[in-house]
């Protein structure tokens, strides 16, 4: 009798699982419709760029922080890439201990020193500290050290979900704000003090600036040339890394949890039978900021995961400098999981193309479910 009640029991739980799912998937918005925002107004550009001015140095000093243990590839590789093309600044990668830096989902580099060895040799501190979104909101070490850079006069810039970084540290207590747009609601709830600022993609307050989504590093990347370097600086990098505008609007409503995404992301998970391991070649001198977007982009598909690789397991020295150890040592892969060679196109062209690329490979609402991930405005997409 026992057991005929258990399973029966079994039968009714496995029966409501789908039902009370669905009546879930049902209460998501349908989709949403990107529209085009309204420029920013002159005046409040010009007073995000006054805020943004270098502190101390004629030529600042910018570090992007990071922890070893998981740290996000676009927010740690895109703002180095950017701001070490357009040289008007020192950029330093730096970690919170000795031995490479492991960026989730996918690549693992060299920083340049450890915060400790940085302490040491600009014991002023920086102009500017970047935050990336970290694997840990509330890591002792990082909330210390973001604290101490803010005593000492560093413009601190939280990009993506680096602001629940430093949010933990209470730098964002009283002051206007923005996040990636999964995070929001419970970044809201546990900062209650914090004052959320909608429809703009980068906000800045009393020396502190955050962002939206990952792929907003770059116009916060190209908005920080401005401010150091003057709008023709800022103007000759975006051409070079194929963004024509990189003002602060931002279309708030077109980014939130809807039924194509939930559905996409169901169904590429229960598709486990077919997940790829895809290859891209790790060559010297490709571009940082492609790179991080293109094996970032098809490591978040549910369907697929990106791996560098390399005939050896040295570490390889991109564009910009900057140390990145393939994942795989190989000195081929096979033709049907091999992805295209990066090299050095330009970044924006390098996102297009990958997006494209999933598409082909998985189809359309796959595409659009990366790009609602990396909160970057795909024209005529619906999620």
């Amino acid at each position: 009798m026992t057991w005929r009640l258990l399973a029966w029991c079994g039968i009714a739980v496995a029966a409501l699982v789908p039902i009370i799912g669905g009546i879930w998937l049902f209460t998501l918005p349908a989709a949403s419709a990107f529209r085009v925002p309204p420029p920013i107004a002159t005046q409040e550009h010009d007073a995000m760029l006054a805020a943004l001015k270098p502190p101390k140095r004629a030529r600042p000093l910018i570090a992007i922080l990071g922890i070893n243990d998981m740290t996000e590839t676009t927010d740690y590789l895109m703002p180095y890439g950017i701001l070490k093309r357009a040289d008007v600044a020192d950029v330093v990668t730096l970690a919170t201990g000795p031995g490479p830096v492991a960026l989730f989902p996918v690549l693992k580099v060299e920083p340049d020193a450890t915060i400790a060895a940085f302490d040491a040799a600009h014991p002023d501190g920086a102009d500017y500290v970047i935050v990336p979104a970290m694997s840990r909101d509330d890591d002792p070490t990082v909330m210390q050290w973001i604290r101490q850079q803010a005593e000492k006069g560093a413009v601190i810039v939280a990009v993506c979900a680096g602001a629940k970084v430093l949010a933990s540290t209470g730098q964002l207590d009283g002051r206007r704000a923005t996040t990636h747009w999964f995070y929001l609601k419970k970044w809201r709830n546990k900062h209650p003090e914090i004052r959320y600022v909608a429809d703009r993609r980068i906000v800045v307050d009393h020396g502190v600036a955050t962002t939206t989504g990952i792929s907003a590093s770059m116009p916060m990347s190209l908005t920080l040339i401005e401010a150091i370097a003057g709008r023709a600086k800022a103007e000759a990098v975006a051409r070079e890394i194929g963004l024509p505008g990189w003002d602060a609007r931002h279309d708030s409503n077109a980014f939130k949890f809807t039924r194509p995404f939930a559905l996409t992301a169901i169904q590429n998970t229960l598709a486990f039978w077919n997940r790829e391991q895809l290859g891209l070649a790790l060559a010297p001198g490709v571009d940082e900021v492609s790179l991080a977007l293109v094996a970032d982009s098809w490591s978040r598909t549910y369907r697929s995961h990106a791996v560098t690789f390399a005939a050896t397991g040295d570490a390889v020295t991109t564009r910009n400098g900057l140390r990145v150890y393939p994942q795989v040592v190989a000195s081929a892969w096979s033709a049907d999981g091999l992805l295209p060679a990066v090299g050095t196109a330009p970044p924006a062209q390098a996102l297009d193309r990958a997006l494209a690329g999933i598409e082909t490979r998985y189809g359309r609402g796959t595409a659009d479910f990366v790009a609602m991930q990396l909160e970057y405005p795909r024209a005529d997409a619906v999620q």
